[in-house]
């Protein structure tokens, strides 16, 4: 009964179901993975955002280049502030507003982006307090580059002089006359009556709408592989109970065929 599934139609149908099955396991297992390795990433940034106020904080050239273990930790730098720019669009504490962000220059001639604090508002260069003057010694917690779309960082274009949209070396190095780093830090306690901007968790560390979106995909992918296999049990069985009613004459005859039921018999 079963020798149908030699035909080179059920050959195609069995080929395509094991090869789909064994596909959809793999990319439901990779988007699990995926998931998994979010979880793991942030526990690790909430574990890193914890023992940073404990830490002790290291030179900033220890510090760098900035990675998921080294962001938000303390650290700090001396030189003497130098260009300062506004950061509009910033909330904190449910209100909007916007940071004060200062360059520190350092020795070697590369500056250090100092956000110094937060004021509520929009951004205006008179109500931003001056920066201290001579040489001075920071610390604070270390970030990296922002870009736009990031822990709400804007993308919009067209900003006065004097401000920027993203704390970044490749938004900076056009505005300032000289060398930022790829990093920059946000004050433990801030300047002139400015409220402190806590640290930012690292980029795609957080159990976010993508992560969520990645455990979604998991189970797409295994019910898709659960529908495969139950397609092909349902096109097994009604293949088989057409063979069973073929053999048993109980199917009617086609149509297509033009053939007609004999007629009963007189003597039946």
């Amino acid at each position: 009964m079963y020798r149908f599934l030699l035909t080179p139609r059920w050959w195609g149908i069995n080929v395509f179901v094991l090869l789909a099955i064994p596909f959809c396991i793999f990319m439901g297992s990779w988007q699990l993975g995926r998931f998994e390795d979010r979880v793991r990433e942030h526990s690790t940034a909430q574990a890193t955002a914890s023992t940073a106020r404990t830490e002790p904080a290291r030179p900033l050239a220890a510090m760098l280049p900035v990675t998921v273990e080294t962001s938000g930790k303390q650290t700090t730098a001396t030189g003497r502030y130098g260009k300062q720019l506004l950061v509009p669009g910033r909330e904190l504490d449910g209100r909007s507003g916007y940071y004060v962000l200062t360059l520190l220059r350092v020795d070697g001639g590369k500056a250090l982006p100092v956000v110094r604090g937060w004021l509520p508002g929009r951004a205006d260069p008179a109500k931003a307090p001056a920066a201290p003057a001579g040489e001075i010694t920071v610390t604070g917690a270390l970030q990296a580059s922002e870009s736009p779309g990031s822990n709400g960082v804007s993308a919009a274009g067209g900003l006065p002089a004097g401000q920027t949209a993203a704390i970044s070396a490749a938004s900076l190095v056009n505005l300032v006359p000289y060398t930022p780093y790829d990093a920059w830090i946000t004050l433990d306690k801030a300047d002139s009556g400015m409220k402190a901007v806590p640290p930012a968790a690292p980029d795609n560390t957080g159990l976010d709408l993508k992560a969520f979106q990645n455990l979604g995909y998991t189970g797409e992918w295994f019910v898709f592989a659960g529908f495969v296999l139950f397609m092909w049990f349902r096109l097994l069985r009604r293949e088989v109970e057409f063979i069973r009613d073929t053999e048993l004459g109980l199917l009617p005859d086609s149509p297509d065929t033009g053939a007609t039921a004999p007629a009963p018999s007189a003597t039946a």
